[in-house]
């Protein structure tokens, strides 16, 4: 064992920096994300599918492209970080939420209906002074 540490020194330390930036990273960026979606979202009868809807048919094809290859990578990295230190589940299911798939919308709702999923996210959008989900 310690002749493969004293081998992969550089690959372990950069995989310990990947780790701790994600961990990080995603302290930071899942409050924002959960305080960033209306309170509606899954009551709303006309769901707003994407931001750049008025865009021209190139800018928004760039906006879904982008957004699903952040979404994979988010997917593959949630993966890794199942064997790393980090938070691997939380990130695939961000990831998950990102990509655009079929069926996506039961998916977020089978989710987000779970208590502990709806408690935890009611709680950090009261903290932001946001209007709790409706499911």
């Amino acid at each position: 064992m310690m002749e493969f540490i004293d081998n992969h020194e550089n690959l372990l330390f950069g995989l310990t920096l990947v780790s701790i930036m994600s961990f990080i990273a995603s302290i930071l960026l899942i409050p924002w994300i959960v305080t960033q979606i209306p309170a509606d979202y899954f009551t709303h009868p006309k769901r707003q599918r994407y931001l750049c809807c008025q865009k021209p048919k190139m800018v928004r094809f760039m906006f879904i492209f982008l957004k699903n290859i952040i979404g994979v990578l988010l997917i593959i990295g949630g993966i890794f970080l199942l064997f790393l230190p980090g938070q691997g589940i939380l990130t695939i299911l961000i990831g998950l939420l990102i990509i655009d798939f079929p069926y996506k919308y039961r998916f977020e709702i089978w989710v987000i209906k779970h208590p502990f999923v709806l408690k935890s996210v009611n709680k950090l959008r009261t903290k932001a002074k946001k209007r709790p989900l409706v499911i």
